[in-house]
Order: structure tokens, then sequence, then C-alpha cells
């Protein structure tokens, strides 16, 4: 009999498993590419996401699998701007554990999110991928999901 997969809202209390899955995250894509480009603490990142969900800065979404718990999730926050033509979203974070990926989960995640964007009248949804190639497999997944390459590279400064 296969196992079900629902996808819920997170609220703080999903923050621990979330960051959890954020830690196998950042060390996958560290692993992947060789080099240690994220600062990663628990209680931090467990408590930032507590703070995020609360004041509704972050959406989550979490894939559950009914007989092992969460096996996923995505992230969103809201951004304006003139060349978005107002309110979009970005997916900063999205996950799917290695043993539940080719099972839709990521396209279902992927789905939740376009629906709660339109929802909240956003024009669009942005994502950044890893580094390529590592990650084309990555690059491929978004493109099915009806994502476009527009160009240009993610850059930061850090503050």
């Amino acid at each position: 009999m296969p196992t079900t997969i629902t996808i819920h809202r997170a609220t703080v209390n999903d923050a621990h498993e979330v960051a959890v899955m954020v830690g196998e995250l950042l060390n996958e894509i560290m692993t992947t590419i060789g080099m240690n480009v994220f600062n990663f603490n628990f209680d931090e990142t467990k408590a930032r996401l507590q703070d995020f969900i609360d004041r509704e800065k972050y959406f989550v979404f979490v894939a559950q699998n009914e007989n092992v718990g969460p096996t996923g999730f995505i992230t969103l926050f809201e951004g304006h701007s003139l060349y978005a033509e107002g309110a979009f979203g970005t997916i900063p974070e999205l996950f799917v554990r290695p043993e539940f990926r080719s099972q839709n989960v990521g396209q279902r995640l992927v789905e939740q999110a376009k629906t709660f964007g339109s929802s909240r009248g956003w024009k669009r949804l942005e994502v950044t991928t890893p580094p390529l190639p590592q990650f084309d497999k990555t690059l491929a997944f978004y493109e099915r999901e009806q994502f476009a390459i527009t160009g240009g590279r993610k850059l930061k400064v850090v503050l």
C-alpha cells in the first residue's frame, strides 16, 4: 500500500524539523561543491525560523510522509520590485530528502508555492539554483516546473 504524502503550511512548532532539514540541505550543497560556504548553527537557525514564521516574514510548507515524518520543505518570502510589476515570491530553499526524490515531492511543494503565491497576488516566483554543473539536475527540475532562465548570477556582499 503506497504511503500518503501531505503538505501543510509550517507553524513555529515545525521549526525543529525544518531546521534539521536546512542543515541537511546546506551540508549536501557544501559536500557536492567541495567548499564550506555556509555557516550553519542549528539553534540559531531554529530560532530565526520561528521568528520569521511568527512574524510572517517567511512562509514554509512541509511535505510529510504518514509513516516517517517530514520528507521535504520549501520556503518563500515576499519581495516587491518595479521589474516584477509589484509583489513577487522568492524560493530561498527547497529540499527533499534523498530517499524521497523522484516521488513528485518537490513538484508538489513547488505547486503549493505557486498556489500560495497566486493567492497573495504575486506576479512571479523566482529561484536561484546552487552552482552548476554540480546541480544541473536541480536546474532541469525547475525547468520542468516551468521556470525559465533569466540570466545573471546571484551575487552577495557580507555586511
